[in-house]
């Protein structure tokens, strides 16, 4: 299932796409109810997909967990280490940004940096899972942008103020479930475009601790819940990295392409 979650008539509500339109699903109170227990609920109306205002598949999620030099060429390119454990940061709700809508561009920083990656998104309780049962606690798969302000995540050894700034952080447009995809969301070509321009081009296959292993890993330290996220790192071809540096700037389009699931947009603007 191509599961959205929207704003209609003033209600955030969830449904399946299929083609142009979606099916609403009235019950359901999230996405990943919906993706985990979908005949627990009764189909209501069809409408136009292009009617409905996107948001975030789980709009707040409890917990955004993101993953750092996953991909073995972006290590390299940044100058670091292959790690033997995954750098893990966490992302704030309001870092998160709905498919279409801006990122705030900092007024205090020209470093705001692109990052396209592959978003698991939790939907059942997983605690010390080992990686053989790692998949089965997942409810899909999604787009995600995180969005860097390079100069601040470099302040500190801590990249939490650079990766934490107001709607950098794109996610969606849709949930995909796990039937829909390889296993682990393996093998997939994952694609950054900055104007229509391509700057990262890579495969999901190529990360250095694959889904299994990320939530192997993050559920031994910590219980991961229905809703919760993983942004499992990006793949080489970043703007700082670059001669000369590429960061974006208003009035940019990035697109974030992961085949099989889908293109998030989102364009770049001053803060109203």
């Amino acid at each position: 299932m191509r599961i959205v979650t929207f704003r209609r008539d003033g209600k955030v509500q969830h449904g399946v796409r299929s083609g142009h339109s979606v099916t609403v699903y009235p019950d359901a109170t999230s996405a990943v109810e919906l993706a985990t227990s979908a005949e627990a609920f009764t189909p209501g109306a069809e409408v136009a997909l292009a009617e409905l205002e996107l948001l975030c598949p789980v709009p707040r999620p409890g917990k955004t967990i993101c993953i750092g030099l996953n991909y073995r060429a972006h290590a390299i390119e940044g100058g670091n280490a292959i790690p033997d454990y995954p750098a893990v940061f966490m992302r704030g709700p309001t870092s998160l940004l709905a498919p279409g809508g801006a990122m705030i561009y900092p007024e205090c920083s020209e470093q705001l940096d692109y990052e396209a990656e592959l978003a698991v998104v939790i939907g059942k309780t997983a605690t010390n899972v080992s990686a053989a049962d790692a998949l089965d606690h997942i409810a899909g798969y999604s787009c995600f942008n995180d969005g860097s302000v390079r100069n601040y995540q470099r302040k500190s050894t801590q990249w939490t103020m650079g990766k934490n700034f107001d709607a950098t952080g794109g996610f969606g447009p849709e949930l995909i479930t796990p039937d829909e995809l390889p296993a682990g969301a393996s093998g997939l070509r994952l694609i950054a475009r900055l104007n229509g321009q391509i700057m990262q081009d890579s495969d999901t296959a190529d990360m250095i601790f694959d889904v299994a292993t990320l939530i192997a890993i993050l559920s031994e330290a910590m219980t991961l819940e229905p809703g919760d996220v993983i942004a499992t790192g990006t793949p080489s071809g970043v703007g700082y990295a670059r001669t000369p540096p590429v960061f974006m700037k208003p009035g940019d389009v990035c697109e974030i392409e992961i085949e099989g699931i889908g293109t998030l947009t989102n364009t770049v603007a001053r803060r109203a």
